[in-house]
């Protein structure tokens, strides 16, 4: 009757007797503290069957200790996937189906009330019933039961008229339930009242998520996060994966599940106020790039290299300059254009990464100042927008707000397949960095309220669920490009030579012009006679002759050697030991 919004009513006339009365307000608390009561009904149940058998079936006595022992090996091997049991909870389980199995076993033999089987069944059944009544997961469930049963005016109070809990399911952090809503309403409705739910069902602030139900539209599940799963930093564990085809994980959703997305052959756009941990997921992003042996990657940070250089020794490019940048886009399109014209003439569709033709991915930080400093590059960087994704030429970008003015007034924006958004102070912000119409849909980015977590929109992730990014500390970042520097693929035949056409009126970096044993000693000698301040990476350039990427993974390998130590960013000296004063 509660689920259609009608609520049981008691009536009392002076004809009405005391017994049902008194019946019916008994039943009407046993039914309402059923929870409480469970270990006492779990004994009175076992005491009845211990009975029946005893007087039909006493040779029953060893089957149902065999029975007993397969029941519980299911509960301790099922029970965490089936039933959804912590390791606690299924040694629990396991110990009651034991304990009740063996005392009905041993009441057919010898009878459940000679002596000693009273005396342990009550025994068992208060060692067994403490665990239950304290168990939080219980005491949780039944707050939420007594909570929801008010519903209906709840439902009312709120706007939603007519709409019904259909299931409900207390998790680790909290409990969500389904709800059927009434004809004509919509999640968009629920969504528009989230602080009038937050209110009625007592939640702190902030606690309640209301997501539609894909499969049906007069459907939505409320998710209530009681103690929030994603309060500290997630620590980054390592990459992932191999391969650019597989997808990427990026962090953890407050249900637990992995965010795992595909960038192959997709642009992606990250974006977020500063601060916000836009850089955070660059690097869980980098992380698993540079494990990939099919993708190259390109870097462009502007702010003079803050964000990418440490992994530069992975990044087979890095644009640290303006003219740097405008040079490496050019040199993009380049590559594009060639890896198109050969997949024409070979009458192919797309371009299939593998380690000898990896896919090319741009990762510009701070896509912004682009607009100010490199404008030529923003028109490169639309040409790769609309045409990169089957040459397999993929454009990565951190931005702040990707407004029209930002973006260059260029189709970049509206390419991006990935998005991520991360904290924004304004509502509209939201609508730029997941699109149009997000915010109103449920995509509040705006109430992220701890760095590193994000909202994704993709083709695979197309409901609002928060989720958190994996933290990568300094000395992880540098392990991490370490460990992958030298694994790294190189260009393909098809792209060398797409770059080797390139107008030569417009500069390009060029290539190392010493062997590497020279460059190397040009590079020791120059961190021996560095000053106690450090060389920087300009005239370590021009001593080695080196290009950026094997610079600095060469001054990452020494650093690692104990031979060379960075004084300060960017200014770079041999280490004590082996520094000629």
């Amino acid at each position: 009757m509660r689920r259609y919004g009608v609520e049981p009513m008691l009536m009392i006339d002076a004809n009405m007797q005391f017994g049902p009365l008194a019946v019916t307000v008994i039943v009407s608390w046993l039914w309402r503290r059923r929870s409480e009561l469970g270990p006492l009904l779990i004994s009175g149940l076992t005491v009845l069957t211990g009975a029946i058998v005893h007087v039909t079936r006493p040779e029953w006595a060893q089957p149902i200790i065999v029975s007993t022992g397969v029941a519980v090996a299911l509960v301790a091997m099922l029970g965490g996937t089936a039933l959804r049991l912590r390791v606690s909870e299924r040694v629990y389980a396991a110990l009651t189906v034991a304990c009740a199995g063996s005392w009905i076993a041993f009441a057919a033999a010898h009878g459940p009330f000679n002596p000693p089987m009273p005396a342990l069944l009550a025994a068992g059944t208060l060692v067994l019933a403490l665990p239950w009544w304290v168990h939080r997961r219980r005491r949780t469930r039944v707050r939420v039961e007594r909570t929801l049963a008010a519903w209906p005016e709840i439902s009312h109070a709120i706007g939603l008229t007519g709409s019904r809990v259909q299931s409900a399911f207390v998790d680790l952090w909290g409990y969500r339930a389904r709800i059927g809503l009434a004809r004509g309403q919509t999640v968009e409705h629920a969504m528009g009242r989230i602080p009038e739910i937050e209110s009625a069902l007592g939640t702190r602030r902030g606690a309640v998520r209301v997501q539609p139900i894909p499969e049906r539209a007069n459907r939505m599940e409320i998710r209530v996060i009681e103690t929030d799963p994603h309060a500290d930093a997630i620590g980054w564990t390592g990459p992932s994966v191999t391969s650019i085809t597989d997808p990427i994980e990026l962090g953890v959703f407050e249900d637990g599940t992995p965010v795992r997305v595909s960038f192959l052959r997709r642009h992606g756009l990250f974006g977020g106020v500063s601060g916000s941990g836009k850089s955070g997921g660059q690097n869980v992003l980098l992380g698993n790039l540079t494990a990939c042996t099919d993708a190259i990657v390109w870097g462009v940070d502007l702010k003079r290299g803050m964000e990418l250089l440490p992994w530069a020794s992975c990044l087979d490019r890095i644009a640290t300059t303006p003219r740097e940048a405008e040079a490496l886009f050019r040199d993009a399109v380049a590559v594009l254009d060639g890896r198109a014209e050969m997949l024409a003439m070979q009458g192919l569709r797309v371009w299939e990464p593998t380690p000898d033709a990896p896919a090319l991915v741009i990762v510009t930080d701070e896509y912004a100042e682009l607009s100010d400093e490199a404008p030529i590059a923003l028109a490169h960087a639309d040409s790769i927008a609309r045409r990169g994704r089957a040459p397999a030429v993929q454009l990565v970008i951190a931005t702040q707000r990707p407004s029209q003015k930002t973006m260059g007034n260029s189709a970049v924006r509206s390419q991006m397949d990935i998005r991520v958004s991360y904290r924004v102070r304004e509502r509209r912000d939201v609508d730029l960095i997941l699109g149009q119409g997000m915010y109103k849909a449920g995509w509040h980015a705006d109430k992220l309220d701890a760095p590193g977590k994000f909202l994704i929109s993709s083709p695979e992730h197309d409901i609002p669920r928060r989720a958190r990014g994996y933290l990568l500390e300094d000395d992880t970042v540098q392990r991490a490009a370490l460990r992958h520097a030298d694994r790294r693929p190189t260009l393909d035949e098809v792209s060398r030579q797409a770059l080797d056409n390139v107008h030569p009126d417009e500069p390009r970096e060029q290539p190392n012009r010493k062997s590497a044993h020279d460059a190397d000693a040009a590079l020791l000698a120059a961190l021996n006679d560095a000053p106690d301040e450090g060389i920087g990476l300009a005239d370590l350039l021009s001593a080695t002759g080196m290009s950026r990427a094997t610079l600095y993974r060469r001054l990452a390998q020494l650093e690692d050697e104990g031979r060379a130590r960075q004084t300060r960013r960017g200014r770079w000296r041999a280490t004590d030991s082996h520094h000629n004063p």
